[in-house]
């Protein structure tokens, strides 16, 4: 094999080919399409490596590609542009936190792990959970983590979800359960409100039900009204209760703690994460005080003590991944963590406080119900269900949204989520001002007529 200008270790790659079987590095890469590989070596510096300002020039040239949109994005599905003040992007990057792995070494990790401190604590009263973990992937991870966590404790097969689930954690959790032998059964919404259809969830809980999942506020953006049955209902049934929340709603609705759920689950990428091409995201995970729920927690607890001397330490005091002792009897296969990112939701929180938290809900939930009624001022459009909501909410519209869709980017702006050839999901936050609300009605309201007319 000929020595490759970038990758120089393929020149001794035979070896580790024919211990594995495979015969060339061809048979590495056969399950990707033929139509959609690069057959031919990257056109980078003409097969000569360039200098370092050679590099940030073509960076540069490259990046100028990029489209500018002139107003945040309209698209959501549980992942939303807000603000993050400076400071959370400055304390991040402090090399004591941006360099720092994972406390592998409790006793010289002491600020790291007292900042992981910080940011459970902070979460546990945010959700008013008694016990938080540091931390998870994402929501989907975490949610599928607590899945299986209910599975662990009651044996049992079928996990029921609403419809209105956000459909890319579901297929997340579809996932994991493979080859665990468990079932998931979806429970109906009413096609009115958006919300969960009691008389089709009480039809389907049973004596086998592992656990019940609920999301607040929904896929659609609207509030569950139905919470406390479907808890009561579950805890009858000796089911588990899963919640998955979008954190910033908190400030404004009950937390989880509240209705006595036993998992909370959600993503911290609400509290000071940036969009950045689909991450990095930041799993929630955490439950209510009960050692047979803390025991089968995943990842990694970070608890208080005090040394020989009685000074305050931190130290991790539950690890369950399976490099450690447990091994096979690992509870998580969850190999790392989100750590930075968990700081950074801690900064962020300790930021606004209760009231920051409060008054930024506010703002959001009345800019985005503005944003709904601007739209449905527009002839033919309207809001699909007739629940109230947080921060998203569908539309649904007299044309084929592709039309409107191909008008928005024409002006640089990104509309919503496609849900069907006629509705979609709108999402407005904080940075969402009135003039990039009304310019989103405006375009919005010419293509319909452009279409209508044509």
């Amino acid at each position: 094999m000929d020595k490759h200008p970038w990758l120089p270790n393929l020149s001794s790659i035979e070896d580790m080919l024919k211990e594995i079987g495979v015969n060339n590095i061809d048979d590495l890469f056969k399950d990707i399409p033929k139509e959609v590989r690069l057959n031919r070596l990257l056109n980078i510096g003409k097969g000569k490596p360039l200098s370092e300002y050679e590099i940030a020039k073509e960076i540069e040239e490259k990046s100028s590609k990029n489209v500018k949109l002139k107003v945040p994005p309209f698209i959501g599905a549980g992942i939303c542009p807000h603000y993050v003040p400076y400071a959370v992007k400055f304390i991040i990057s402090r090399s004591e936190f941006y360099t720092s792995y994972t406390p592998y070494q409790p006793e010289i990790s002491q600020g790291l792990l007292q900042a992981l401190f910080e940011y459970q604590s902070l979460i546990a009263e945010l959700l008013e959970m008694e016990v938080v973990n540091a931390s998870m992937y994402d929501w989907g991870s975490a949610l599928a983590e607590a899945v299986l966590m209910a599975n662990r404790i009651n044996s049992r097969k079928t996990i029921l979800v609403p419809e209105n689930i956000n459909p890319y954690h579901k297929e997340v959790l579809k996932t994991w359960i493979q080859g665990k032998g468990l079932k998931l059964e979806e429970v109906k919404y009413d096609r009115e409100t958006g919300t969960i259809n009691i008389e089709d969830f009480e039809r389907k809980i049973n004596d086998n039900t592992t656990a019940v999942y609920i999301q607040q506020p929904n896929f659609f953006g609207n509030f569950e009204t139905e919470i406390e049955h479907i808890v009561d209902t579950a805890k009858h049934k000796k089911a588990l209760t899963i919640m998955g929340v979008n954190p910033l709603s908190l400030g404004l609705i009950k937390p989880p703690g509240e209705y006595g759920i036993d998992i909370a689950v959600g993503d911290g990428q609400e509290l000071g994460l940036p969009l950045n091409f689909g991450g990095p995201l930041m799993g929630i995970l955490a439950v209510r005080w009960d050692m047979t729920l803390v025991r089968q927690m995943p990842g990694r607890i970070v608890g208080i003590t005090k040394d020989m001397s009685s000074d305050i330490g931190f130290t991790l005091i539950l690890q369950t991944r399976e490099q450690f002792i447990k091994r096979e009897k690992a509870t998580s296969n969850i190999t790392t963590n989100e750590a930075l990112m968990a700081i950074a939701n801690a900064v962020y929180l300790s930021l606004l406080g209760k009231e920051g938290i409060r008054e930024l809900a506010e703002e959001i939930y009345y800019r985005s119900h503005y944003a709904a009624k601007k739209l449905e001022q527009i002839r033919g459009v309207k809001k699909l269900f007739n629940s109230d909501f947080f921060e998203e909410f569908v539309i649904r519209f007299p044309v084929n949204y592709d039309k409107i869709h191909e008008k928005l980017k024409e002006i640089k702006i990104q509309g919503g989520l496609k849900l069907s050839d006629f509705t979609a999901l709108f999402c407005v936050t904080e940075v969402h001002d009135k003039d990039a609300i009304d310019l989103l009605a405006a375009t919005i309201e010419e293509a319909i007529n452009d279409v209508e007319t044509s």
